[in-house]
């Protein structure tokens, strides 16, 4: 069945795939947050009454799940907002001059980030969270180390994300991969169709990791990779 007819006709990176708690569970980053910045909030002020939250990130239409695309914006939004404890009305500021005075539309999906446009927006970042020299450097190392995880295809529009298997961003090389056209979003296995969840159940039943790693083929570190992926998240 063509892929064309398998999605309806419709990009797969678009399509609303994701519950909030499986990305949250992906991107190591708690669902409340990811909720927040998808979907808004209220809350109770000090002084009595409901404040409210406006969502940083656009959903796909009239849909409570997530799209690929919005996962990778998740991805690059979490380098900029949870790695130097910035405020959010920080970032929205940030990602608003972006658009209006570089002209970069979704620019948590840009690559630009990488070019000298992006260098602008890093210095009015920065600028506005009063980071050190240092600390700036040491930003922009972040954010290039997430934004290695994002493959492009020849539009410069994401096409996998390679997640870091643990919490603690380890930078190692790219061991899971998520890919909208392969197991249907599911994380897998980078060079395999084995998703990682498929190998962690087997795990669970008792099965041991020299045994899983002859049944598909693939190496007992690829099998412990999908391990800590998965426990991790």
């Amino acid at each position: 069945m063509p892929r064309s007819s398998l999605y309806g006709g419709r990009d797969p990176r678009e399509l609303p795939t994701y519950g909030v708690g499986d990305a949250a569970r992906y991107l190591h980053t708690p669902a409340a947050t990811l909720r927040s910045w998808f979907f808004g909030r209220t809350y109770p002020r000090a002084q009595g009454g409901l404040g409210s939250f406006k969502r940083l990130i656009n959903p796909p239409e009239a849909s409570s799940r997530l799209s690929f695309l919005n996962l990778v914006e998740a991805h690059v939004l979490r380098a900029l907002r949870t790695q130097h404890g910035v405020r959010v009305r920080e970032v929205r500021s940030a990602l608003g001059f972006a658009e209006r005075d570089l002209g970069i539309d979704h620019l948590l999906l840009s690559d630009k980030l990488l070019t000298g446009e992006g260098e602008i927006f890093l210095d009015h970042y920065s600028g506005l969270i009063n980071l050190s020299r240092s600390g700036q450097m040491a930003m922009r190392g972040v954010l290039q180390a997430y934004l290695k995880r994002v493959e492009r295809d020849d539009r410069h529009i994401p096409i996998r994300l390679y997640p870091f298997l643990r919490g603690a961003d380890d930078g190692g090389p790219p061991a899971v991969v998520i890919d909208p056209r392969v197991s249907f979003g599911h994380p897998v296995l980078a060079g395999t169709g084995i998703t990682t969840a498929a190998l962690v159940q087997r795990i669970d039943a008792g099965e041991s990791v020299a045994d899983l790693a002859s049944d598909y083929d693939i190496s007992e570190e690829q099998v412990c990779h999908a391990v800590l992926f998965e426990k991790a998240a």
